[in-house]
């Protein structure tokens, strides 16, 4: 099977996407129906009198929920037989009544609880028992409910960044780090400055964290990256190129979502502003102490504080709707 590996995806669907699926609805559907879910295969297709499957039909459905929607964003480091842990842990979280999305980068030193097998590193939580067991772990920790994941990994992000002709990024600094465990194919190379990334140069930009810094500002890094390939997602250039991206990012997704509720988180997000949604770090320097896991150390958060800051953001979300 192959690997999948995900910095934002979903979100870019949903909230980037939308703007042209009047124009790429058969691709879109066509998309949806081609990714990996875990939830089995959603009829959207027409059948002929004999039983036989044809072109997809579905029209774009609405979201008729008014619940808040959280989507668990995961990217994968597996190495072969290694399911490996999560490289990267983000909630995509989207209000469909006040119109308003967060997108939470979870640092994945958090010591957390993990169902079944104690505490540990979030990003353990994956190699312990997947997407669905990351997704409890998550929602038990943020104190809300996650309905929904996206998973892919090192290969699907680059196809991802080469299909829409890559991002321009202002690198801070000069990056390098190199790795014999991976063979060198995972090498980080980057100078300082402007520069137009390809898939590979983009997953070192993302991936680097071997400063004073570490996580925080690798986190920082995925947060600033995916506002570019939003952008560059709804540009013009990228509008007539759609078909040909979900078709390069498809075969490396897997996710819980259906099509058809693929197909309505995309049009929820046509409302959404992508450069006003809130881009937090989680859990918030505030909220961190520096703790001891035997001889390890780990980032530690108190976890009601934690949840109430984040009702408080959902509180001012509803506030903002009442305005």
């Amino acid at each position: 099977m192959l690997k999948k590996w995900l910095w934002g995806t979903t979100l870019t669907l949903a909230l980037a996407l939308t703007g042209v699926l009047v124009y790429y609805g058969y691709s879109i559907v066509h998309f949806a129906n081609s990714i990996s879910t875990a939830s089995g295969n959603d009829s959207s297709s027409t059948t002929d009198g004999d039983g036989n499957t044809g072109t997809p039909t579905t029209p774009i459905p609405k979201w008729e929920g008014k619940e808040r929607v959280n989507i668990l964003l995961l990217g994968g480091d597996s190495r072969g037989d290694d399911a490996g842990r999560s490289d990267s842990v983000m909630v995509a979280s989207i209000d469909p009544v006040s119109k308003r999305a967060h997108l939470f980068s979870i640092l994945r030193d958090t010591y957390v609880e993990i169902p079944g097998h104690g505490k540990s590193r979030l990003n353990a939580a994956f190699s312990y028992g997947g997407a669905e067991l990351t997704k409890q772990t998550v929602s038990n920790l943020l104190g809300i409910p996650i309905q929904h994941y996206v998973y892919t990994d090192f290969i699907g992000f680059m196809a991802l960044v080469d299909a829409v002709g890559g991002i321009d990024i202002d690198v801070e600094k000069d990056m390098y780090y190199t790795s014999k465990a991976d063979k060198h194919m995972y090498d980080i190379d980057l100078k300082k400055g402007l520069q137009h990334m390809d898939g590979k140069t983009a997953l070192q930009y993302v991936r680097f964290r071997h400063d004073a810094t570490s996580d925080f500002t690798r986190t920082e890094r995925q947060r600033i990256f995916m506002t570019e390939l939003a952008k560059k997602l709804q540009s013009t250039t990228s509008l007539f190129k759609i078909p040909e991206i979900l078709e390069a990012v498809a075969p490396y997704i897997e996710t819980d979502l259906s099509p058809t509720q693929m197909l309505k988180l995309a049009s929820l997000g046509f409302d959404i502003n992508v450069n006003e949604v809130d881009k937090q770090q989680i859990p918030p320097n505030k909220l961190l102490t520096n703790e001891l896991a035997g001889s390890a150390q780990v980032l530690g958060v108190d976890k009601n504080k934690l949840q109430a800051f984040i009702q408080n953001l959902f509180e001012e979300d509803a506030q903002a709707e009442q305005q």
